[in-house]
């Protein structure tokens, strides 16, 4: 019944927006770690990216979380000649986590789990008043 398929996918991409969030989450937890001693590279941010994926028993695509990789962008630097990180000239690496643009993908990845959420909850709506048609 596509009605139970439409079950499986939004639950499929209500899993991936959750890894989303908690990637998301471990980012803003660590947006001020500086590194320990001098020379050391502080916490990248991490990015998730998706795939679809054929699921067989569904004969439907579904989204899945393909890789969590790190952020290669450049690290900031902040002055803080009192900190052990610091190099000759006094400036620290910082994270490359933008508090911002962590808050918009926090938002994006929400609005896609309450969508997939809606969906479940219609369908289970639908397959309800089927099954009460049918008595």
């Amino acid at each position: 019944m596509d009605l139970e398929k439409n079950l499986f996918i939004a639950a499929a991409g209500m899993k991936a927006q959750g890894e989303r969030l908690r990637v998301i989450a471990e980012n803003l937890a660590n947006k001020d770690s500086a590194p320990k001693k001098a020379g050391e590279d502080p916490y990248r941010r991490k990015i998730v990216t998706f795939k679809n994926v054929l699921n067989r028993e569904l004969g439907a695509d579904t989204v899945k979380v393909d890789r969590v990789r790190t952020d290669d962008s450049d690290l900031p630097l902040k002055y803080d000649p009192t900190n052990p990180a610091a190099d000759a000239n006094g400036y620290v690496k910082m994270p490359n986590v933008n508090t911002l643009v962590e808050l918009m993908d926090m938002r994006e990845a929400q609005r896609s789990y309450e969508a997939n959420l809606n969906m479940i909850e219609v369908s289970k709506s639908m397959l309800t008043r089927t099954l009460d048609l049918l008595r």
